[in-house]
């Protein structure tokens, strides 16, 4: 079982990653378009920009496939309670419960190592999960 805990850290530390390439590409053309975006409603805007462009990759993946490229690789799945793709709606709240839970030093990730299955605050409280798929 924490093999199975240390997968999903594995794919949050992808995930991770990938979003760190998203936000820096997505940076320089935003910086490129309207200058420096270090203070006032630029800044805002870029903020804006990025935390939008990383929920439609994720609430896009989620509903598509229910797995990003992070979770393809490491055979990971994100279901609802009853073993199916999450809807638009489900998706989107996935995506800001995990955000808002984040902000506390990582709460929802901290909670799977108390979860007696493993899942994130987020997934604990929505009813969605994230399975295991079997090796191919």
């Amino acid at each position: 079982m924490m093999k199975y805990l240390i997968k999903r850290y594995l794919a949050v530390i992808y995930e991770a990653l990938l979003m760190l390439a998203l936000a820096l590409a997505l940076t320089a053309a935003y910086v490129m378009l309207v200058g420096d975006a270090g203070h006032g409603w630029k800044r805002l805007g870029l903020q804006a920009l990025l935390w939008l462009a990383m929920g439609a990759y994720f609430v896009r993946c989620w509903v598509m496939t229910g797995q990003t490229l992070a979770s393809q690789t490491w055979k990971l799945k994100v279901v609802d309670a009853h073993g199916q793709l999450l809807s638009h709606q489900q998706a989107m709240r996935r995506y800001l419960l995990a955000c808002l839970l984040l902000l506390p030093a990582g709460l929802t990730l901290w909670w799977a190592l108390l979860d007696r299955d493993q899942q994130f605050l987020h997934d604990r409280l929505l009813g969605s999960r994230i399975i295991e798929l079997p090796r191919t």
